[in-house]
């Protein structure tokens, strides 16, 4: 029997990882010839998670449970599980249940075609169009600006071959921006389209600074052209100032009473430029501060306890 590992992330989940549980079991047991395991990792939840989660690994031992020594994001944690499964393939989904279990019979009947990768990728979704279509904008910029073939409302949900796993343990990326190392890894991958549904219970945990920071985590690990970028803004500006300087010489040379300055465009100016040097400021720093991710070389996670672990 192959086996498979199922991984998902946790915060916050109290009345949705008994049913996550269930779905998941309920697909399995429709797929006899697989053996499987289920791993939580929980980033140290303040509500009953980890309590329902040690009775449903009292009672199967297939399930097996990480809980963090504290909330050390979602990119970490889920990073750190992935590399604790042992399946041939394993399944990453998050434990909201609006990535839906059943589409893991899918996953695996691609991957028993020879596919590697095999991604979920939202045609649509029930949460806010407002959101879906701030999702759809950010995935269209990044996909332009980035050096790799990035897919659009592809979230991480999809299930990886064995190898591509050890890939990516390899690199030992601290805080890596997993779809990009996908994309980057280059296997041809298989995409199972479906419908998102509305979260039914909890809060989402996606917030602004979240979306925010997987946007600048997501530019910066895969692309340069914001440091280009302000390379020739900064030509061009310098350009245009002094056209500008010659043209107020020549006219002021020309109209030498009638025509005054005024302190309106130096003000404008200044202010202008201070905020592009800013902007692009803040941009060099979110790669020095990748940089200093990468340097300090900190474990992904601190655990604080395992469960049903050998």
């Amino acid at each position: 029997m192959k086996f498979v590992s199922v991984v998902t992330g946790c915060f916050n989940e109290e009345e949705n990882v008994a049913e996550l549980y269930r779905q998941v079991a309920e697909v399995f047991a429709e797929l006899p010839g697989y053996d499987w395991e289920m791993i939580f990792i929980d980033n140290a939840s303040k509500d009953q998670t980890v309590a329902i989660l040690r009775e449903i690994a009292r009672k199967d031992k297939r399930v097996k449970v990480i809980v963090n020594a504290r909330n050390f994001g979602h990119v970490r944690s889920g990073y750190h599980a992935l590399l604790q499964a042992k399946g041939e393939a394993i399944i990453a989904m998050a434990s909201d249940l609006q990535d839906p279990p059943r589409l893991i019979g899918d996953f695996i009947a691609k991957w028993e075609q020879g596919y590697k990768v095999v991604m979920a990728v939202k045609k649509e979704s029930e949460e806010s169009r407002l959101m879906y279509g701030f999702r759809q904008l950010y995935y269209r910029i990044l996909s332009r600006l980035s050096d790799v073939d990035l897919v659009e409302q592809y979230t991480g949900f999809g299930l990886y071959d064995r190898q591509v796993i050890e890939i990516i343990r390899a690199l030992d990326d601290p805080y890596p921006y997993f779809r990009g190392l996908i994309a980057d890894i280059g296997f041809e991958a298989a995409k199972v389209a479906f419908v998102q549904p509305r979260r039914q219970h909890g809060k989402t945990k996606s917030s602004f600074y979240v979306l925010f920071d997987m946007a600048l985590l997501g530019m910066t690990s895969y692309s340069k052209v914001p440091l280009r970028l302000a390379t020739m803004l900064g030509f061009a500006s310098a350009g245009v100032s002094l056209l500008a300087a010659l043209f107020y010489l020549v006219y002021k040379l020309v109209y030498w009473k009638s025509f005054s300055l005024g302190l309106a465009p130096i003000v404008v100016g200044i202010f202008f430029f201070s905020s592009v040097q800013l902007f692009f400021l803040g941009i060099v720093g979110e790669y020095v501060g990748s940089i200093h991710t990468h340097v300090r070389k900190m474990p992904l996670v601190v655990e604080r306890e395992r469960i049903n672990f050998d």
